[in-house]
């Protein structure tokens, strides 16, 4: 039965194709997103489908991936190699709704452990280009075979990008297609996709896209230029966002193009699926706890650092960092306000991985400072959760965020977030000394990337955490009360399927 108070759209079919969806297969918040989306927009009565690659390390009996056999058998031309495509399909199953899941597989370009990179060196398969051809070219082989003609494909992320422009070269000779829109979603413009000249032969297309209106870049073939370029909406992960890559600063060469599509190009800030991230009901916490019983989340802060081999101490603020270990992630920030951080007497708390001079710099901390520095390197989901509920302050000192997840989990959990004002960070935190009765307070916020100005912002929130109770737990009601569901997003992505539809 329909929720009377939820809008309604035409019903629609939706393809949604991402190279990462949680939890078959997840490296960052793309994973995450490309689960809950589609979700919350079956809820809106559409179709919604989702296509990912079948990397070697899913579990075809764990994870109940049946086969489909007039998905078997689908041959596309990469370069000088025929690429033999099956297509097997799952489900991600919740309470509230099922969502279709089709898995591209390939034995000689998607079988391995990584899902971009070798898992043990780091290093980038130099194969990429071909692996991400071959699955757009599975996108679209996908609908064929199926008689399934979506009114939207969304794509997401450079892995992706081509798949606007093969769509538009197949409806100039298939009907089938025709009438069918595309959104590409930038989620870090950062990651680019970008190969060799020698690369474009490979993609099948004619020469006349490999030029700067097209996929050319500096020389290079760009497969998120593709997408930028040839998608019908292009959207971004934040409002902020948006506006941020169309400078130089945030724009990483492709401002001048962003600008040129400004008029197709939109902010959508992310959501968090509220059914996982929610200290009411987590089983990965020790107690479960909500707005009114928040005294119950200094269990989980004793929990954490036992997790975490450090002494609970009454009284001093636990932060909690949970980050790929790169410099986006402002740990450079992070390196420079170590010492005034430890003489504060505050515990650190660290989840991730990523750069070696990062891993080495938590690794010394930690064995300096034992009792105030807990460390664990590598992703685990569990802890993930400890640390959003378990901490008291949760820093995300980032130089560029184009949405970010963990403020909003830190939020929902009654942990108060202390962030650089950029992208989705700014969108979603207020700053305590810039509350309105519309926006309350429910975080701190530093302008400048330095250090010197994040620690003002930390030294803030530990002052405010350790002297004023009154106000600390006022920022913790606040960011617990706020919507930060999929259900708001999706309707916003479904007002912009329409608009896209309406378009001849």
């Amino acid at each position: 039965m329909n929720d009377p108070k939820k809008p309604t759209f035409p019903e629609r079919s939706v393809l949604f194709v991402s190279s990462e969806v949680y939890p078959y297969a997840k490296t960052g918040g793309l994973a995450d997103v490309s689960s809950a989306l589609p979700q919350a927009l079956r809820e809106f009565n559409h179709d919604v489908r989702l296509i990912m690659p079948k990397y070697g390390f899913i579990g075809e009996k764990k994870q109940k991936i049946h086969i489909i056999n007039r998905l078997q058998g689908m041959d596309f031309q990469v370069g000088d190699t025929l690429a033999t495509v099956n297509v097997k399909s799952s489900a991600i199953l919740t309470p509230r709704t099922r969502v279709q899941i089709y898995l591209a597989e390939n034995e000689e370009y998607f079988s391995r452990m990584g899902l971009y990179s070798d898992p043990n060196t780091g290093i980038d398969y130099p194969d990429n280009d071909e692996r991400f051809i071959t699955f757009s070219h599975a996108v679209l082989g996908l609908c064929k075979r199926l008689l399934w003609k979506p009114d939207i494909i969304h794509c997401n992320d450079w892995q992706t990008g081509l798949i606007p422009l093969y769509l538009k070269e197949a409806m100039k000779e298939d009907p089938f297609f025709r009438g069918t829109k595309t959104v590409f979603t930038i989620h870090n413009l950062a990651y680019q996709g970008n190969f060799p000249a020698t690369s474009y032969p490979k993609t099948g297309l004619p020469l006349e896209y490999f030029t700067p209106n097209g996929l050319e870049f500096y020389g290079n073939m760009s497969f998120v230029k593709a997408g930028i370029a040839f998608a019908d909406a292009i959207t971004t992960v934040s409002e902020t966002y948006a506006e941020e890559i169309k400078t130089k600063e945030f724009g990483c060469g492709m401002e001048g193009l962003l600008n040129k599509r400004k008029k197709d190009l939109h902010g959508i800030t992310n959501g968090i699926d509220m059914s996982i991230w929610d200290p009411e009901k987590d089983l990965n916490i020790v107690k479960r706890y909500d707005a009114s019983t928040l005294d119950i989340k200094e269990e989980c802060k004793i929990d954490l650092c036992d997790s975490m081999n450090l002494p609970y101490q009454k009284g001093t603020p636990v932060i909690g960092l949970i980050a790929r270990f790169v410099d986006q992630k402002g740990l450079d920030l992070l390196v420079e306000v170590m010492d005034p951080l430890l003489k504060s007497g505050a515990q650190l708390v660290v989840l991730g991985s990523g750069e070696k001079k990062y891993e080495e710099f938590f690794t010394k901390q930690m064995k300096k400072h034992p009792k105030q520095v807990g460390v664990y390197l590598g992703f685990h989901d569990n802890f993930a959760h400890k640390i959003e509920a378990g901490s008291d302050l949760f820093i995300m000192p980032s130089a560029y965020e184009p949405c970010g997840l963990n403020q909003m989990y830190s939020m929902r959990y009654g942990t108060v977030p202390v962030a650089r004002r950029t992208g989705g960070l700014a969108d979603t935190i207020t700053d305590a000394l810039e509350a309105t009765k519309k926006e309350p307070a429910t975080g701190f916020l530093f302008d400048k990337y330095d250090g010197k100005s994040f620690w003002k912002a930390l030294e803030r929130a530990i002052g405010v955490y350790k002297k004023h109770p009154a106000k600390w737990r006022e920022l913790q009601v606040n960011g617990m009360a706020k919507d930060f569901s999929w259900n708001r997003s999706a309707h916003k992505y479904a007002e912009l399927y329409e608009k896209l539809l309406a378009k001849p």
